[in-house]
């Protein structure tokens, strides 16, 4: 039988490393359950999301920064296993003054780190996310 001790420790126990699982990388219910999403903030405010699945034989990387401010200017990247795969500008839109790029990369067998980095040219603000698949 466990005391009320216990038992408010395993409780503790068990909220810490759903905040802990919920920070690092997240599979929301609406996302699939191949999807792999990490999500955090950036320098200066603003969120990113990165996420990724299997597609067909590759993986689809979705690299997105949300400023809540329209017309600004991120130069952006999307590395794979620590290569450059893609990169670019993009001008945050309306309505939520975000932009969102979507690449494909190989998936060869085994695990994966994909990551997305975006830089504000006027601010300097900085977005860096990575995840595992």
């Amino acid at each position: 039988m466990l005391s009320i001790r216990n038992t408010a420790a395993l409780g503790a126990a068990a909220a810490s490393l759903v905040l802990v699982a919920g920070v690092v990388v997240t599979a929301p219910a609406s996302a699939k359950s191949t999807d792999v999403i990490a999500t955090g903030s950036c320098t200066g405010g603003s969120n990113y999301k990165l996420k990724a699945k299997p597609d067909n034989g590759a993986l689809q990387v979705e690299w997105e920064v949300d400023q809540n401010r329209n017309g600004q200017v991120w130069t952006w990247a999307i590395t794979h296993d620590g290569v450059t795969k893609a990169s670019g500008r993009a001008t945050t839109q309306a309505p939520s003054g975000s932009f969102s790029v979507t690449r494909r990369v190989v998936n060869a067998a085994g695990t994966h780190t994909i990551s997305g980095a975006a830089r504000n040219a006027a601010t300097g603000e900085v977005c860096r996310g990575s995840l595992v698949i």
